[in-house]
Formats: structure tokens, sequence, C-alpha cells
């Protein structure tokens, strides 16, 4: 025993170098261009476009003030943050019961079922399109923002479950079955006694849905019709125009719409971090 014990405490100590290099270069890979868009957004435009572009340049706070100016500005984080809150709600309220269904039931069916939830995960984003565009026109959600919850759903939906399935199933069934004994119906044991248990799970999953859902481009620009109904991805990509782009209004834009985000990823990182890995492993 004492053997095996300092067999592992060396080859942890051998891995933790590695572990740190990779660490470092995830750092550095991720972190780089955050810090690009940051600088981008204090220089001037003369200065984005010299030869001589460096970390050594004069700050100036004209990008954001020009940024914070526009009128379309606040339509935009209200519709990024209507959206984003939407397509979470709806994610999880079907999300939940359909991930609940497939960690309980014994069924052949279950097998089928995840497959096809991993087949839809990978259809690309781009090959709903025309679909979602003609489903949409159909019922008249074209140019709404039910629409685009809709389309944003529907994108994150699969994901959803496959990722809440394992916190409800690593939940011991015979919690459930002492509710059930003790008089309570199925609806209320799910309620009262798995739900909370895999409480950890749904923010994670919530948390994610909501920092994706945010971010959304494609849907945004092509099923919301008109500009001024634009969420905050479609009016940063306004600002390349004809006459050229303004970087520095464009980088202001970008980190402005990032500190929403940058709040609920401080908030919920712990739950990332758990939730994320516990899903993997369950």
């Amino acid at each position: 025993m004492a053997r095996s014990r300092t067999a592992q405490s060396t080859l942890r100590r051998r891995r933790e170098p590695v572990a740190f290099t990779v660490r470092l270069l995830l750092y550095l890979l991720y972190g780089l261009p955050l810090l690009w868009i940051v600088l981008t957004s204090l220089k001037s435009q003369s200065e984005v476009l010299s030869s001589r572009a460096s970390l050594l340049f004069t700050p100036t706070l004209d990008a954001y003030a020009s940024a914070l100016a526009d009128p379309q500005l606040g339509a935009s984080m209200q519709q990024s943050a209507i959206i984003a809150v939407g397509t979470t709600v709806v994610c999880l309220a079907f999300a939940i019961p359909a991930a609940y269904a497939l960690a309980r039931v014994t069924s052949r069916i279950v097998v089928p079922a995840l497959a096809l939830l991993v087949i839809l995960q990978m259809i690309p984003q781009t090959a709903n399109l025309i679909p979602l565009f003609w489903l949409l026109a159909q019922w008249g959600l074209l140019d709404t923002n039910v629409g685009l919850v809709l389309a944003d759903a529907t994108m994150l939906l699969p994901w959803a479950v496959l990722l809440l399935r394992p916190f409800f199933s690593a939940i011991p069934l015979a919690i459930e079955e002492a509710g059930l004994i003790d008089g309570a119906r199925t609806l209320r044991a799910f309620f009262s006694l798995a739900l909370p248990l895999a409480r950890n799970g749904v923010l994670t999953v919530g948390a994610i849905v909501f920092l994706v859902s945010w971010g959304e481009f494609l849907y945004g620009i092509t099923f919301m019709l008109s500009p001024d109904k634009y969420p905050m991805s479609a009016l940063i990509a306004q600002q390349a125009g004809a006459f050229g782009i303004d970087w520095p209004r464009m980088m202001a834009f970008a980190v402005v719409s990032a500190l929403p985000v940058f709040v609920v990823y401080v908030f919920s990182y712990r739950l990332l971090r758990t939730g994320l890995t516990l899903g993997s492993v369950k």
C-alpha cells in the first residue's frame, strides 16, 4: 500500500509540469485574442492601421464614447438579453423532463433516442437555415423574438438533454422510491427530490445555454429582418461598412457586449467547472 501511494505521488509530481505547460498554452491561446480586442478598443483608428501598431500607444476612450452614444446599443443589448433568457427558459423547460425520462426509462428506445440526439447535435447550423426560415415564415414568426428564441432553442436542445441526463442518472433511484413509499406521487417525487438534487446540472446547462445564445450570430442576422431588432452580435457585424471597418469602435462594441457574459461566467464558474466534469464522467 505504501509503495502504491509513493508511486502515485511520484507520477503526480511528474505530471504537474506537463499540466502547467498545457494550462499556460491554453491561457495564451484564449487570452491573447481577448487582450488584443481590449487594446484595440483603446486605440485610435490611425494607430490600429499604422505599421508601427504595438503595445506602446496612447490610450483613448473615444471608441467607447462613440459606442455608448449609439442609440442602437441599448436596444441591441435588450434584444440579446430577451433572446438569451428566452432560449434558456425554453431549453430547460424541454430538456429537464426529456433528460429525466432518458435517465429513468429502461426501454430499448433509450439508445436510439440518444443516438438521434447526437446526430441532431452534429448537424451544421447552416444546414438548418432554409428549413427554419420556411417554418418561421409559415408561422408568421420571422423578425420576432419568439421566432429567434425557438430557432436557438432548436439548435441547443439536443446538447442540453445529453448534458443533463448524467446528472439525473447519478441520483440513486432508491431516494425516489423512498419518496413514493411515503406517499408522494411520481410528479411530486420529481419536483421534490430529483430536480433539487440535480440543480447543479440544471444551473450548469442554463448558464452555458445563456452564454451561447447571447453571442449567437447566424440565426440572429438571418431571422431578424429589421436592423433595429438585431442582437448585439449582429450590431457588431454592422460596424463593417462599405467604407471600411472602424476597428476601435467594433472592439468597443465587443467589449461592452462581453460584459454581461463575463458577469454570468464569474458567478457560474464553479458550477461550470464541477458540472461539466460530472456530466462527462457519469
